[in-house]
């Protein structure tokens, strides 16, 4: 059974730094993509990053490109998503999930994190 279990949201004011991390199992971990999406009250689920665990390719939407850095650790089936110089507008729940191809659409991705809630006050 693939899980994927998110930890390290919570509240930070403007200016400030979280890690998120999205722990793995039930699939072969280098085989696969994780993404990183979030969502809003009111709006649509938006992309965020990805990383394709067999090669380390990234990337980035333009709205975190320069303050988010997302990594793995393959020995650890987990990835990270490294938030800095955060925004109120990135005030979202967070979701990770598995797919099966580096993109960053969100019908590419099978399953799913049950989600993390990220608050930043101004």
């Amino acid at each position: 059974e693939v899980q994927l279990v998110e930890s390290g949201g919570g509240l930070v004011q403007a200016g400030g730094s979280l890690r998120l991390s999205c722990a793995a199992s039930g699939f072969t971990f280098d085989d696969y993509a994780i993404g990183w999406f979030r969502q809003a009250p009111g709006k649509e689920r938006e992309g965020v990053s990805c990383i394709g665990l067999r090669d380390g390719s990234t990337y980035y939407e333009d709205s975190v490109e320069g303050r988010f850095t997302i990594s793995s650790d393959n020995a650890k089936n987990t990835v990270f998503l490294q938030m800095n110089s955060l925004k109120p507008e990135d005030t979202a729940v967070y979701y990770c999930a598995e797919g099966t191809v580096f993109i960053m659409n969100d019908s590419a991705y099978d399953y799913w994190g049950q989600g993390n809630q990220v608050t930043v006050s101004s």
